[in-house]
């Protein structure tokens, strides 16, 4: 269904979590980034990791809501706090949500001080975000052009399972572009070296990455970002995450659940251990031996009607600035929300304690 085509329209169309919690959830992330942020640079990811995660729950526990992680730390037993399950909110209210998390993607960026750090989050009515386990997902993200052109050319359709140059020449003649015009994001891993190889060897551009995979992701479907796809296996939260963002956008992702063993190329025995280790578990939610390899489209992955966004830079990246420290726990954030209604704002924030120490400048 099309948006309506004024703002008020578009303000009026809004669903109740988008009108309650969209707000809220900027101050969730950007709680998180902040706390993050005195530990970038400093070399230990896990520690940067946990002030993040505290500082998420607490600022979700403020939230008049009752919420329910299904994308988090990972399980009971593997996270004290914001793991899969786990509720949140101060349960008052007549919102019932589900919630994916990562306080902070990028936790080998924000320790080394390099780019692309960010906190982020999604939430949706019950049942509007995948619930899927914490193992791996290979995918391919493409924006809105690619979508409009599909419908134009039921024939030609974007396959997770196809050659790279299938899905680029697509995305090429959806963008008016040539193949050697566009840019593949990828996570620089052992288990892509065939698939790098696959892409340039088309003569498209690669860009690889360290971690962060998932604002790139986000990126396809912003028109002038300079991404242009982004393929790959890389964590299934963040695959739904991605989801969530590209759904309001208007892009597509198509996605398939992977153990690590079998990304990583395992011996036979590493993939029957982890098999033995993770399928029972796996069964629990519906993910058999016989479907695991089933491919999953953005309305498997983030379903709902009414999903919220937001992510904060934490170190400087793609499409937002990192985290400035002022002093005295003054802070300037960058952050993105959207919302289903089709509203995507970008956020310059300043966090001022004491205005006579830290005055505000124009910059």
């Amino acid at each position: 269904m099309p948006h309506p085509k004024t703002a008020e329209e578009m303000i009026k169309c809004a669903g109740p979590i988008e009108c309650s919690l969209l707000p809220r959830l900027l101050h969730v992330t950007e709680a998180a980034a902040i706390a993050a942020s005195y530990q970038m640079g400093r070399g230990d990811k896990n520690y940067a990791d946990q002030v993040s995660v505290e500082a998420m729950r607490r600022m979700l526990n403020c939230l008049d809501m009752k919420g329910m992680i299904k994308i988090g730390e990972g399980e009971r037993d593997e996270a004290p706090m914001l793991f899969i399950g786990e509720e949140v909110g101060t349960g008052e209210g007549d919102l019932e949500v589900d919630i994916a998390v990562d306080p902070l993607e990028g936790t080998n960026l924000a320790a080394n001080g390099t780019p692309g750090a960010i906190s982020v989050m999604a939430m949706a009515e019950r049942g509007g975000l995948f619930h899927g386990p914490d193992i791996y997902m290979d995918k391919i993200v493409v924006g809105s052009e690619v979508v409009k052109y599909e419908k134009a050319h039921p024939d030609e359709k974007i396959d997770l399972d196809a050659p790279v140059l299938h899905n680029l020449q697509i995305v090429a003649k959806a963008l008016n572009r040539t193949v050697d015009e566009l840019v593949v994001v990828i996570l620089e891993r052992d288990r892509h070296k065939d698939k790098i190889k696959e892409i340039r060897e088309t003569g498209a551009r690669v860009n690889l990455i360290t971690d962060g995979d998932l604002m790139p992701g986000v990126a396809t479907a912003i028109r002038g970002s300079g991404v242009h796809m982004v393929l790959g296996a890389g964590g299934s939260g963040e695959a739904v995450l991605t989801a969530a963002a590209i759904k309001i956008l208007g892009g597509k992702v198509l996605a398939r659940l992977v153990l690590p063993t079998v990304a990583n190329g395992g011996s036979p025995e590493e993939i029957a251990k982890e098999k033995a280790e993770k399928m029972p578990r796996l069964e629990k939610m519906g993910i058999t031996e016989e479907n695991i390899n089933d491919v999953m489209d953005t309305e498997k992955l983030a379903p709902g009607k009414d999903i919220i966004f937001s992510a904060t830079g934490v170190t400087p990246g793609l499409l937002l600035r990192g985290v400035n420290l002022f002093g005295d726990g003054d802070a300037r954030v960058h952050s993105i929300t959207m919302g289903s209604s089709g509203v995507v704002k970008f956020s310059d924030t300043i966090y001022i304690h004491d205005t006579e120490k830290t005055p505000l400048r124009f910059i």
